[in-house]
């Protein structure tokens, strides 16, 4: 699958679920293990953050009600409406764009602290490693990344079509549709060159054999 190709597919799924509110109800809370970094990043004295993939703006507005100067990118058009007018009705300011995750157009070393949750892993390990390049450019040195990706301990892991190496399409699925890469330790490592991996674990997300990677790194310096 062309990127553009896959890009419209997954932005196509995203604005279907997004312009309904059964569609949006699993996700307008915060993760817990986001609020969790929060002490963190006031510790460390995180100002500038990016909500890479913001979809409804459940972690960018957490973010903005905490007081940092937030930026939030999403592939969806619905996504970034309902977020603005989220962000309105709470009294928020925060800014909002429409772009893809392969080209963030923000300048090097913006932002001290860079979330993705549920986003990067969309495609190969090519598109995966362009958009953790991405990551750390936007970063600080010393910035820190907080995201998810699939292990191949994921119960969807193989299931559906190979479009490359890990990576797999379900057509009978629509949240599935477009390809969702997998990795093992040594390959999530790998990926993050120029980091330091300071926790990775794998957690269960609603559904069982939902298996994630969950990461918090730290952006090297050079």
């Amino acid at each position: 699958m062309a990127a553009n190709a896959m890009s419209e597919t997954v932005v196509g799924t995203w604005d279907r679920r997004w312009a309904s509110d059964s569609g949006r109800a699993d996700w307008v809370d915060p993760e817990d293990e986001v609020e969790r970094l929060l002490p963190m990043l006031k510790a460390r004295g995180v100002r500038t953050t990016l909500d890479l993939g913001c979809g409804v703006g459940r972690h960018a507005l957490l973010l903005a009600e905490q007081g940092f100067a937030v930026e939030a990118i999403d592939g969806s058009a619905t996504g970034i409406d309902v977020t603005r007018e989220t962000a309105r009705a709470r009294g928020l300011t925060l800014g909002l764009r429409q772009g893809e995750a392969d080209a963030l157009p923000f300048a090097d070393g913006m932002f001290d602290f860079v979330l993705s949750w549920n986003v990067i892993y969309h495609g190969n390990a090519g598109d995966v490693g362009r958009r953790l390049a991405e990551v750390w450019r936007v970063l600080k040195p010393g910035g820190l990344y907080q995201g998810t990706m699939l292990p191949i301990r994921n119960a969807n892991y193989g299931v559906g079509r190979a479009v490359a190496p890990d990576t797999f399409v379900n057509e009978a699925i629509e949240e599935r549709s477009h390809p969702h890469f997998y990795c093992d330790a040594a390959g999530l490592v790998a990926l993050f060159t120029g980091f330091e991996l300071l926790s990775v674990t794998q957690r269960e997300h609603q559904k069982p054999g939902s298996w994630h990677w969950h990461v918090i790194a730290e952006r090297r310096a050079g």
